[in-house]
């Protein structure tokens, strides 16, 4: 079962995700508020807010956010036996150095 976020008296479609999964997004990055807030477009006390579990948070930046892990790469799982995982994005390896 799925527990679904309830943003100003409406629970958000499946697209909306829960405070835990955006706190393993962020971490999974390695992002700050910061960098969160900006990727997405929103105010950092807004991303805080949302890990807070505060209801107040407006649909659309909660999706505005979710939009942002997902153009990094993190996916969501919202179906199955891992409901409510986070899946980090693929680690990018670097090129060999050169030995001088």
């Amino acid at each position: 079962m799925t527990t679904r976020l309830f943003v100003k008296g409406v629970f958000l479609p499946p697209e909306g995700f829960s405070p835990a999964q955006c706190r393993m997004a962020r971490a999974a990055l390695q992002w700050s508020l910061d960098e969160a807030a900006a990727a997405a477009g929103v105010s950092r006390r807004t991303i805080l807010r949302l890990e807070n579990d505060q209801r107040d948070i407006q649909a659309e930046k909660v999706a505005a956010i979710r939009r942002a892990f997902e153009a990094a790469g993190v996916r969501f799982l919202g179906d199955g036996p891992n409901a409510g995982a986070v899946v980090p994005a693929p680690l990018k390896v670097l090129p060999p150095r050169s030995e001088r």
